[in-house]
């Protein structure tokens, strides 16, 4: 407005001062430093009622204008013979006239008598425009800080408790956020002006809330002015919550393909209604809202069956079977897999007098993958096991059903029958395409057990040898995969573990219980790896359990054993 007044001050000495303003289309008033009207146009008559040639303007003017004036014409500090022509530039002042907003621009008065010309503009749309716009900054700032927090969890009990502090705090003064159930049990969050989320199951009939059931189903939302606020059931009113209820919105929250709930919201009696333009910005929040909690229940429904399935893929935990010790190690060559292609089982034998069945294999590659077939060969040897007795007829087998699935995978086994024999263990034991089984003697001793045969799931025919041995009380079988030779590492990092390395290894751990000879050589192979990749790594030791004999008083005497 810095011109506007450049050019009243210049066209003031050129024309007679009702010529200049009056056909100006903004309402004008002279005012004298008296505070008196001095003229004004027919804008300004019609706007200020009362306001004539001769009243004071704290009569015929809101009071914020006249305070603008008396700021004007002395303000604090100005020297004496200050007027406001050689005065600094006097700041625009803003109030309300009637249900009018107006910006007050002042200019110095014609005659140089310290008067003021008030130039009087409606900025009331541009005021309106301003405040929308402000509120649609404030609404997406809300909705992206809304996004970030919510798509920051998949924990469904999370996004629930952030949906409803997020609601109570920026769209109503409680918010309750219900989530489907099979019955009339509700699960459901609700908060208080942004406070701390409650989560609370209740028993109700939804069909008592208009607009509720199908919110649930996923129909569009009902206006809030259908609901009778004063029918609105406790259960719907959250703790915390004061005064009565004067307006609801129920808003269902879209998911995926399926309704992943509804947000309730509750205002006051105090509180203004909802409007359309909130009801389209509370469908804006849910459907962010929605999107997260249906993500974030899609993602816990996914964990239940990946929990389900790991679960029966999981290596067994081994113990004494029969009065046999087994004992078993597994490490997933990467840390996020809990299952992969090694594996091993313990089938007992249904009488202590039968041998039990122990199988450790490795599938070709590793992950998912590997871990499915893996499940297909465990489940297809445990439907085996009555023909434990025949390791090369269950091989065949195996291998005819791995050649018939649509795998095109192969696989490495090792079958040991075990049986405990007084106080010795009887073992047969047949490889096919495995690392041979390694026996730790009581002396230090490891001998290789010569049992050798073709791999199964990738030749119409195999061949295997079965090797029978036996352990005395306190020596150990060791079947291991050939993650633990192959593992890659060492002083530069690209040595093998080996065969010999991992023999001597185990020779130092003879008449060690068979836990702590997987434990062992698990530590080996890690200190060996440093942080380097490796394949999975299986391993079952068999052990005779070491006996204690009681002596006759002479001291010399044998006595009977004991497991």
């Amino acid at each position: 407005m810095a011109p506007l007044k450049e050019h009243v001050a210049t066209k003031t000495q050129q024309r007679p001062a009702s010529d200049l303003w009056g056909p100006a289309p903004y309402a004008v008033i002279v005012v004298d430093r008296t505070g008196t009207v001095r003229d004004l146009n027919p804008a300004a008559a019609s706007l200020l009622e009362g306001a004539a040639p001769g009243a004071a303007l704290s009569d015929a003017a809101p009071s914020w204008l006249a305070r603008a004036h008396e700021e004007t014409t002395n303000p604090a500090g100005r020297p004496a013979g200050d007027t406001p022509a050689t005065a600094p530039p006097s700041p625009v002042f803003r109030g309300r006239i009637g249900a009018r907003s107006f910006e007050a621009h002042p200019a110095p008065a014609p005659d140089g008598d310290g008067g003021v010309v008030w130039w009087l503009v409606d900025d009331t749309d541009r005021r309106l425009v301003e405040e929308e716009l402000a509120t649609e900054r404030e609404r997406t700032a809300f909705l992206a800080e809304a996004s970030n927090v919510l798509l920051a969890s998949l924990n469904t009990d999370r996004c629930m408790h952030v949906t409803a502090q997020l609601a109570s705090q920026y769209l109503a003064e409680a918010a309750l956020v219900i989530v489907p159930a099979a019955g009339r049990k509700l699960p459901m969050t609700y908060a208080v002006e942004g406070g701390a989320a409650v989560r609370r199951t209740v028993t109700a009939d939804t069909a008592l809330v208009p607009g509720l059931s199908e919110a649930l189903q996923g129909f569009p939302p009902v206006p809030s002015r259908w609901i009778d606020p004063a029918s609105l059931p406790d259960w719907l009113i959250p703790e915390g919550f004061t005064g009565t209820v004067g307006s609801a919105s129920v808003t269902p929250l879209p998911g995926h393909g399926v309704p992943a709930g509804v947000l309730v919201l509750l205002r006051g009696t105090a509180s203004t209604e909802f409007s359309e333009n909130e009801e389209v910005f509370a469908r804006l929040f849910a459907a962010r809202a929605g999107a997260a909690l249906s993500a974030a229940r899609l993602y816990a429904e996914q964990s239940d069956i990946t929990r389900t399935l790991m679960r029966d893929l999981l290596p067994p935990r081994l113990d004494r079977v029969n009065g046999v010790e087994f004992a078993g190690g597994y490490q997933p060559a990467a840390a996020r897999d809990r299952v992969g292609g090694d594996f091993f089982d313990v089938h007992p034998g249904s009488t202590p007098d039968e041998a039990s069945l122990a199988v450790l294999g490795d599938v070709c590659g590793k992950g998912l993958d590997a871990a499915v077939l893996t499940g297909k060969i465990r489940n297809t040897l445990q439907a085996l096991t009555p023909m434990a007795g025949d390791h090369e007829g269950m091989l065949r087998l195996l291998n005819g059903a791995l050649l018939n699935s649509h795998h095109t995978r192969f696989a490495t086994l090792v079958l040991a029958s075990v049986r405990r024999e007084e106080n010795r263990v009887r073992l047969r034991l047949t490889s096919a395409g495995h690392p041979a089984p390694l026996v730790i003697r009581n002396d230090g001793r490891v001998e290789e057990i010569d049992t050798r045969g073709t791999l199964v799931g990738a030749l119409p025919h195999i061949e295997a040898r079965t090797v029978e041995t036996e352990l005395l009380p306190g020596e150990t079988c060791l079947l291991y995969t050939d993650g633990v030779t192959e593992a890659r590492g060492g002083p530069l990092g690209d040595e093998l573990f080996g065969e010999e390395r991992l023999k001597r290894a185990v020779a130092e751990c003879a008449g060690m219980p068979g836990t702590a000879v997987v434990e062992r050589v698990q530590m080996l192979a890690s200190q060996w790896l440093h942080d380097g990749r490796h394949d999975d790594m299986a391993l079952v030791a068999i052990t005779a359990p070491p006996t204690t004999h009681l002596s006759a008083v002479n001291g010399h005497t044998r006595g009977r054993y004991t497991q």
